[in-house]
């Protein structure tokens, strides 16, 4: 099995202002609070499933990869609320 964290981690550096987006509704600043929110961590799952590898979505069944978010939504979380690293 694929080491999701890693996977999630490099999906969220790369494509954090569109997951902000779908998530809160606006990129920028966001409210630990509204990601807090299940149905807002479900949509990360949802979103971020979406943008997976095929490989990995293959590897992997959907269920399974919301459970995984679910229970590791405190570090994805963490990553999300910390300022984008500026290039």
């Amino acid at each position: 099995m694929p080491d999701l964290m890693e996977i999630l981690t490099r999906l969220m550096a790369s494509r954090r202002e569109d997951i902000l987006k779908a998530v809160h509704g606006k990129p920028g600043a966001v409210s630990v609070a509204a990601l807090q929110n299940d149905e807002a961590v479900a949509t990360l799952a949802r979103y971020s499933y979406a943008l997976l590898p095929g490989v990995v979505r293959l590897a992997v069944r959907e269920d399974a990869f919301r459970r995984f978010v679910m229970n590791n939504r405190d570090k994805l979380l963490a990553q999300l609320v910390q300022p984008a690293a500026s290039v």
